[in-house]
């Protein structure tokens, strides 16, 4: 009995020690793994924060701001078709971003740092519908759920700030076509060029900088809206019949909604809760006060009286203007740029336009284009260190780098100029670009939508 017992025991512990053996060996197997999930590093609170924030700022610059100031601007009978355009743009580039936008913006597989190959014009499809991110993926410090979205927000305004340009005249279904197709071809590639590192043209093989969007939003915003405004051309009566905003009011609210979202465009693209946010803001408020100022007094000098729709379109010119610079000059430089930006947008949207003849209904070309080519150029000078700016990059001079911002925005002006006008003849040819006469002066809230924003009665 006492020898059986001992044989049980025995075998007990055998089978004990065999467990536990087992139990040691995938602890082992196990190390690695936990030490993986401690070395992996957690996304940066404060940065997340201030990034989350921005992003609800940069959408909040579309809808409602850029809706209202754009809406208060055109004639009663077309204020809902406006709207409508900014709404439903904002959803439609979701989606458009989503399935291939960010992966041909923002995918760098075969990218090498200053080698120029396809990979440095546009990204791969390597992301499409976001395969392979998730809620632990980061992008730097960030969630990169959360940079998709932030940026999300830029490829949403950047069309819709292009509709100013054909406002009151250009078909529904023609905008939706026109402005997916646009964004594909020509804003996600651009977009891929300034801002997707190691190996692309603008940031890394020219040595151009574009902190928010110079190029990528507002150049290339600003041409695409003149090429539209040629094709699709004037609308009935501009040279013959005043076509005045039908509120003003609208307009200042759309405007100050600019204005404070406007910090979430330039601040967050510091992508981190820093310094460097810090000085974007203080910069971005610097230019846009003094562009509004500046383009009050001209106006007043050359008017006789200043105008609420002078001072709210100075200061989006000051917006504009800042915003490639933003993360580079201080405060000198933000002085000079709102000075230059808001006494040549106005030159731009009034003798400028005048001059040529074209019918850039909301001035997209006269604020955003020109707006952003001073901007652009003007960083070059103003990132100098001895003029208050973060300094010039080793072996780079003002000479150099001016070239250099040239360089990027000749290539800017001449993608989205040539690109915008095939993409616009197709959808010209398949769909149409204009509505009939009959409805152009019935108005579009009603010949496109059947409604009407406001009781005419």
């Amino acid at each position: 009995m006492q020898q059986r017992c001992a044989s049980l025991t025995g075998k007990k512990r055998s089978v004990y020690t065999r467990i536990g053996t087992l139990i040691v060996i995938l602890l082992i197997c196990g190390v690695p793994s936990l030490a993986m999930a401690q070395d992996a590093t957690p996304p940066d609170s404060g940065d997340t924060a201030w990034m989350l924030t921005s992003t609800a700022l940069v959408l909040f610059m579309t809808i409602p701001g850029l809706a209202l100031f754009y809406g208060g601007l055109v004639r009663v009978q077309n204020v809902l078709s406006v709207l409508m355009q900014c709404f439903a743009l904002t959803g439609l580039i979701t989606i458009v971003w989503i399935v291939c936008g960010y992966s041909l913006a923002f995918n760098t597989a075969g990218m090498e740092a200053g080698k120029i190959t396809l990979t440095s014009f546009v990204g791969g499809l390597g992301t499409m519908f976001l395969r392979g991110i998730g809620v632990d993926t980061l992008s730097g410090t960030i969630p990169e759920t959360v940079f998709i979205t932030f940026q999300l927000t830029f490829a949403i305004i950047t069309p819709a700030l292009i509709a100013g340009a054909f406002a009151e005249r250009m078909k529904f279904s023609a905008m939706l076509i026109f402005s997916v197709l646009w964004s594909v071809i020509v804003y996600a590639p651009l977009c891929h060029m300034a801002w997707s590192g190691d190996g692309s043209l603008f940031g890394d093989i020219i040595g151009a900088l574009d902190f928010a969007g110079g190029n990528v939003v507002h150049i290339n915003a600003g041409i695409a809206a003149l090429v539209a405004a040629i094709l699709v051309g004037k609308r009935i009566g501009y040279q013959t019949t005043a076509m005045p905003p039908h509120s003003l009011t609208l307009t200042v609210v759309g405007a100050s909604m600019l204005w404070v979202g406007w910090f979430g465009f330039n601040a967050g693209s510091a992508v981190a809760a820093d310094g460097a946010a810090g000085m974007a803001m203080l910069v971005t408020q610097i230019s846009t006060a003094t562009a509004a100022v500046a383009w009050m007094f001209v106006e007043w000098g050359k008017h006789g009286k200043p105008s609420a729709l002078g001072i709210v379109t100075g200061a989006v010119a000051g917006l504009v203007a800042i915003t490639p610079a933003s993360g580079s000059v201080g405060p000198i430089g933000a002085l000079v740029i709102g000075l230059v930006s808001g006494v040549v947008c106005f030159w731009g949207a009034t003798s400028l336009k005048a001059k040529l003849g074209y019918d850039d209904s909301l001035d997209a070309f006269g604020v955003h284009g020109i707006g952003g080519i001073v901007g652009a150029l003007l960083t070059g000078v103003f990132v100098a260190a001895g003029l208050g700016g973060n300094g010039l990059a080793e072996g780079m001079t003002i000479g150099t780098q001016v070239w250099a911002q040239l360089l990027s925005i000749i290539i800017t002006i001449a993608w989205s100029g040539i690109l915008s006008f095939i993409i616009l003849k197709i959808v010209d040819a398949t769909v149409g670009l204009r509505v009939e006469e009959d409805d152009e002066r019935m108005g579009l809230d009603l010949s496109q939508h059947n409604e009407r924003g406001y009781n005419l009665s």
